[in-house]
């Protein structure tokens, strides 16, 4: 199975996702139409990073848009009189301060304006006849440029570009998760919910961008390792606020991918960014196992001292069969539990991260009845759902089988929609495939069609039939 993966350990943003997709081999001239629709040109070039010769994109107005200005949008002027002005991290309405070596705080992670651009490019493609200009005194970042859409103003203009309609799709889905998140923080839906900075020119050429590269590398697969948020706080108009921001954190309840914190005290991880990889990507623990094609690093806006800020893409043949997921196994004997705590245990130490909880019933000493608790958890979870469980059962003791592995199917998840006597209903259902793609098994949520057997005379089992024969016959 052809795999885009993602080593997410310095973070992710929309520039940075771009530059990764370009230096893993996508052509640029795929971007054209969003350079049309909007006015503005994608500027790429190769920068160093700690020794890394990684791919920087900077989306700027073209000339006539740069004279012209307008648009009707005000710009910040930071102290150092540089225009930086705010990106994505627009929650309160409010403008963000800058720091004070001169990167803004609202998606600062994405531009760096302040260094001299090398426009040499080391890549197959030839960019710097279209994207790349000697005379930066005519550049204008695009950044915050353009007016504060609306969700159906972003789809509006998304689908007036004539894009492929897999890439129209993906693009529209991901400003959702934005405006998702956005409503969320302010307490208040989607529809009349404005996404500010995010729906600015440069967030547009973001996500479309990132779209329609995706679509030219024509990857069957995409995964991230866990994504780092940074660390610290950012100034906005309120007050200091604790990295990561509280889209981020919206997006990535979502997201099948998880988060840490760190390495270093800075944004890394912004909302565009985010909710990029919460719609293209799966979570994985490491890089899976892989034939490599092809590998680039897209550019951060940061420098720092032995970090390389970089998002990694990695593009190959990934391996036959199942995933590998690195788990560890906690056991436990009870001889004295009640019932009912036995039956929240599932609940409580999946709470704590377990990933599977099984209670057997087993002969314990003196030929008293018990049972044996088997917990699945990953290495690094161990401790903590161990203690958890310790403090719902009073066990003395668990026991830890190491880090070991299991072999997972890969799985999403698709709505089936059922027509029961004129009324419609959703139910969720797990695909389940192999590493090359192959489904095998299809499985309704029972939640779901509990619920539906609830509101209709249909019974439990006829429902969840009925939704996987839907996803089924829609492959």
């Amino acid at each position: 199975m052809r795999t885009l993966a993602f080593d997410g350990r310095m973070g992710a943003s929309g520039d940075m996702l771009l530059a990764a997709l370009l230096a893993a081999g996508a052509d640029p001239d795929v971007l054209a139409p969003v350079e049309d629709a909007l006015g503005i040109r994608y500027d790429i070039d190769t920068v160093d990073k700690n020794g890394i010769a990684a791919t920087r994109v900077r989306v700027l107005l073209d000339e006539d848009e740069s004279a012209s200005d307008d648009r009707g949008h005000d710009h910040d002027q930071s102290e150092d009189g540089h225009d930086h002005g705010a990106h994505n991290h627009d929650y309160f309405h409010s403008h963000l301060h800058t720091h004070a070596h001169g990167h803004s705080h609202a998606e600062s992670h994405d531009h760096d304006h302040s260094h001299e651009h090398s426009h040499a490019e080391s890549h197959d493609h030839d960019h710097s006849h279209e994207h790349s200009h000697d005379d930066h005194s005519t550049e204008t970042p695009a950044e915050g440029h353009g007016p504060h859409r609306t969700y159906a103003e972003v789809v509006e203009l998304v689908e007036s570009m004539g894009l492929p309609a897999s890439v129209e799709a993906n693009a529209t889905a991901i400003f959702r998760r934005l405006g998702e998140a956005e409503a969320t923080v302010h307490d208040t839906d989607l529809e009349n919910t404005h996404f500010h900075e995010v729906g600015a020119d440069d967030a547009i050429a973001d996500v479309v961008g990132v779209a329609l590269l995706l679509a030219d590398l024509d990857v069957e697969r995409v995964v991230t390792t866990p994504l780092s948020t940074g660390d610290g706080t950012q100034g906005m108009a309120h007050g200091e606020y604790p990295i990561p921001a509280p889209a981020v954190v919206e997006i990535a309840a979502d997201a099948d991918w998880s988060l840490r914190g760190g390495p270093v005290d800075a944004e890394l991880l912004t909302p565009t960014g985010a909710a990029i990889l919460a719609h293209i990507a799966e979570g994985v623990d490491t890089l899976p196992t892989l034939d490599v094609d092809a590998a680039g690093y897209g550019a951060g806006g940061y420098d720092f001292p032995n970090r390389p800020n970089v998002l990694r893409a990695i593009v190959g043949d990934g391996g036959d069969g199942l995933v590998r997921d690195e788990i560890s196994v906690l056991e436990t004997n009870l001889d004295d539990a009640a019932p009912e705590l036995l039956g929240s245990l599932q609940e409580t130490l999946q709470e704590a991260g377990a990933r599977d909880v099984s209670i057997l019933p087993a002969t314990m000493k003196k030929s008293r009845p018990g049972h044996l608790v088997k917990v699945i958890v990953k290495p690094e979870d161990a401790e903590r759902v161990a203690h958890r469980l310790a403090i719902e059962t009073g066990t003395l003791g668990i026991r830890e089988h190491g880090a070991g592995h299991r072999w997972v199917a890969s799985r999403e998840f698709r709505t089936a929609t059922l027509d029961v006597d004129g009324e419609r209903y959703e139910v969720a259902v797990k695909v389940a495939s192999d590493a090359d793609g192959e489904i095998y098994d299809y499985s309704a949520e029972y939640d779901d069609a509990l619920a539906v057997t609830e509101a209709t005379d249909l019974p439990v089992r006829e429902v969840m039939r009925r939704a996987e024969d839907a996803v089924r016959d829609a492959e």
